[in-house]
């Protein structure tokens, strides 16, 4: 893949935002070369929110050489690179399901340059998210972008019911999604929940309800704790009442977009940002009908969540350990962190990492569900933690909770034998 070269924008607009850099500046000619996915890229370099990167071109005269790739490449050739005894590679956008903890030690410990030359108002940033990239009390990617789960609904679907509101509760939520699976007067046979799939990151987005895991932070694996079963336990009645499709089993993120942008579906969990997709009136057949809100947790746990603590996944900004260039990449991930920066990505249509990007009356009327994102945000995490044998416990995991589904195992006997399977799989 080439690489592709971006320009300074207006010098009025990089000079505005020089205060991020506190009045520093560098005037040698200095180049960075940063491998991402595209959407990094453009997301850095937008409309709305302007060139994200300008005011560190202008601060630093750095110039900025993108390398996009599509995210199994792009791993892979970032590790590669972090793995020879020198590389060009200065910035790597690394997703939370690669950081693994033998896969840190490729990448630089950021703590002493946050110690040095901290990034401004850390705390602002999600802490699930911040957690998520530390390995042994050290800190080795900055969130930069992430994709939080939301509850997606047809409010005239709901209405043909008689609920005039989303539910509240998980318990809701089914006697909601049971009730909206019917056939609408135009014929249009609907099904209350779209669920695609029962893989693990589908599963236990449904299943933090009742604030299920199937492996934890510090790796215990978890699959046959009372609220997981209680969450297959209700998949299996939902399936059984007809309320998810019957080849749910086969069914992908895709097939859940299309049921829902064709009136099929009364409900669904994906990222809250699909919003526009399910409301984009020139792809979807229910455009303005779709609203997206915070997924409910169970009655049981209200007086601990506000919200369900739903699954979270996220880009962060690396530096590798055998790149020549630390310190100035260290001035990039700085200025991309800073909180104007974090505004003027989310602008152009990045999904914030700081808490207070959600106050900005332009984030407000921009997104319809910005507040329910914040609170989704303030106790999510990811569904699961990276580690070297993930692909394996994943694979492990769609076995037993299809399994589960299909009746040729009881949910506590397919949590067991995937507990069995996948504890000899854990780093030591």
């Amino acid at each position: 893949m080439g690489l592709t070269r971006r320009h300074f924008i207006a010098t009025a607009t990089a000079s505005a935002a020089l205060p991020w850099f506190g009045g520093v500046s560098f005037a040698q000619s200095k180049e960075l070369n940063i491998f991402a996915h595209r959407v990094m890229e453009n997301v850095s370099n937008g409309t709305a929110g302007g060139d994200v990167t300008a005011p560190f071109k202008q601060a630093t005269g750095a110039t900025l050489n993108w390398a996009t790739f599509e995210t199994g490449p792009l791993h892979d050739r970032v590790f590669r690179e972090a793995s020879l005894g020198e590389t060009t590679v200065d910035i790597a956008f690394i997703l939370n399901t690669y950081a693994t903890p033998r896969v840190a030690t490729l990448f630089e410990p950021l703590g002493p340059h946050q110690a040095a030359d901290p990034i401004e108002n850390m705390d602002d940033i999600f802490p699930g998210l911040r957690e998520a990239m530390t390995f042994g009390g050290e800190m080795y990617g900055v969130p930069f972008r992430h994709a939080s789960t939301g509850l997606h609904y047809n409010e005239e679907i709901l209405a043909e019911r008689g609920f005039t509101a989303p539910p509240q509760t998980i318990e809701e939520f089914i006697e909601i999604a049971k009730a909206c699976t019917y056939t609408r007067a135009d014929g249009t046979p609907v099904v209350g929940y779209i669920l695609p799939g029962v893989s693990y990151p589908e599963v236990i987005a449904f299943a933090r309800a009742w604030d299920a895991d199937f492996i934890t932070p510090d790796f215990k694996v978890v699959a046959d704790s009372e609220a997981m079963i209680t969450a297959l336990k209700a998949i299996r009645e939902l399936y059984e009442a007809g309320a998810v499709p019957r080849n749910l089993v086969g069914m992908k993120a895709e097939d859940a977009n299309t049921w829902m942008q064709t009136g099929r579906a009364a409900m669904t969990m994906s990222s809250m940002s699909r919003n526009g997709l399910y409301n984009d009136p020139e792809k979807s057949q229910v455009a303005g009908k779709i609203k997206t809100t915070t997924f409910p947790v169970a009655a049981a746990l209200k007086s601990k969540y506000e919200v369900a603590p739903a699954k979270v996944e996220f880009w962060s900004m690396a530096i590798p350990k055998n790149s020549k260039n630390k310190d100035l990449a260290w001035q990039f991930i700085k200025a991309m962190s800073a909180p104007e920066a974090t505004l003027a990505a989310a602008l152009n249509g990045n999904g914030p990492i700081r808490n207070s990007t959600y106050d900005d009356p332009r984030i407000i009327e921009r997104l319809s569900y910005a507040q329910d994102e914040r609170r989704v945000l303030q106790v999510a995490r990811v569904p699961l933690p990276a580690f070297d044998e993930s692909a394996r416990a994943a694979d492990f995991f769609r076995e037993e909770a299809e399994a589960s589904l299909l009746g040729m195992k009881t949910p506590e006997q397919a949590m067991a034998d995937l507990v069995a399977r996948v504890e000899p799989l854990m780093p030591s």
